[in-house]
């Protein structure tokens, strides 16, 4: 089912909404990210692996230390790498003080994560980041790793960067792996995908927020809740029931973070359980359309991030311009949001539509 089925099937509301929003919705006024990103990385620069979450072994944190390498970089392994307790990376003490040693590390220029799962919630309130703010680096992970870039968006307005993490590096650099090399050097984004014909048309600017659905949902009236207000929303997940999802947007929508947005991209929801379909029939599209029928902003869908193939790096807490079209989103990092910005622009990546799932 389209958008325009979908509308006719929710009688006068639907609509009230197909007439309320105007062919080209949004704005194009220029806006100014909130706190200056980290520096980006040059060759010989060093990056720490670590585990806040989920535990990753020897062996597979080698592939993310050899790619790592191979773009000039050089690596430290936490010592949360190869660790076990429960389904974690350590005890909540031992993630915390890994995670704390890199944050205080200024030799260390980025953090890369070795695992979502769960567990980056359990060691907030454990973390102190005074050596973070004074000195920021690049944090980079997503799924559980949302926990921090909500409260780091929040607290701090530092740029973060949401993207594959140690645990999924391969042998062989895919689009996931070279839009990270892209953003670690510091070439500024700009990408362009096939959507569905459940997408709003409008073009806007804003800053970029969010993550995971479930960990955005999870850090609701907390110091770490997101501010979404008058930013570009991105949400995605995996492994969710139909009814779980529409319940994290209903409680998204009535604590008022849908109301102000600049805008809306849905990345990949993989992976959804089955056994809801027979009573759920509504279509993940139609769930998320549903919540945000009423406003204006641009809309759009199928963008390739989250836990599929491919997971395409975004610097959230930065500035874009977001296009959607019919069939086609366009997502521009704006140039301008800081002074002097590093490297000159670079050419867009065209993604395929068909991307697969990958945890």
């Amino acid at each position: 089912m389209d958008r325009r089925n979908f509308l006719q099937k929710m009688g006068p509301l639907g609509a009230l909404a197909a007439i309320s929003v105007p062919a080209l919705a949004g704005d194009t006024e220029p806006v100014r990210a909130s706190g200056h990103p980290p520096p980006y990385l040059r060759e010989g620069d060093y990056i720490g692996i670590t585990c806040p979450a989920g535990a990753i072994d020897q062996r597979d944190a080698r592939y993310s230390e050899v790619m790592l390498e191979r773009w000039g970089f050089k690596t430290r392994f936490g010592s949360t790498i190869g660790r076990r307790w429960q389904q974690f990376g350590g005890t909540d003490a031992e993630r915390a003080a890994d995670f704390q040693q890199m944050l205080d590390d200024p030799n260390l220029k980025a953090i890369l994560f070795g695992r979502g799962g769960y567990g980056s919630m359990r060691i907030m309130d454990k973390l102190n980041w005074d050596a973070f703010k004074k000195n920021p680096k690049w944090l980079i992970g997503y799924s559980d790793i949302t926990a921090f870039h909500c409260h780091v968006s929040r607290c701090f307005g530092i740029p973060t960067i949401h993207s594959r993490m140690a645990g999924g590096f391969g042998s062989q650099e895919d689009q996931s792996e070279i839009s990270l090399r892209n953003t670690l050097f510091g070439k500024p984004i700009q990408y362009e995908w096939e959507t569905t014909t459940f997408n709003r048309p409008g073009k806007t600017q804003g800053i970029l927020v969010g993550g995971n659905l479930s960990l955005i949902y999870a850090m609701q009236a907390s110091i770490s809740e997101l501010d979404t207000d008058g930013k570009i929303l991105f949400i995605e997940d995996v492994s969710e029931y139909k009814y779980t999802v529409d319940r994290m947007l209903i409680n998204l929508k009535r604590s008022g973070k849908l109301d102000n947005l600049k805008g809306l991209i849905v990345g990949g929801f993989t992976s959804i359980k089955k056994e809801d379909i027979a009573y759920f029939t509504m279509s993940i599209e139609e769930i998320i359309y549903e919540k945000v029928m009423e406003f204006d902003y641009p809309v759009c869908f199928n963008f390739p991030g989250g836990h599929q193939q491919p997971n395409l790096a975004l610097k959230l807490g930065m500035a874009y311009e977001l296009e959607a079209i019919v069939s086609i989103a366009k997502l521009t990092e704006v140039r301008n949001a800081f002074p002097n910005p590093p490297l000159p622009f670079i050419d867009s990546i065209a993604i395929p539509h068909s991307p697969s799932s990958n945890l």
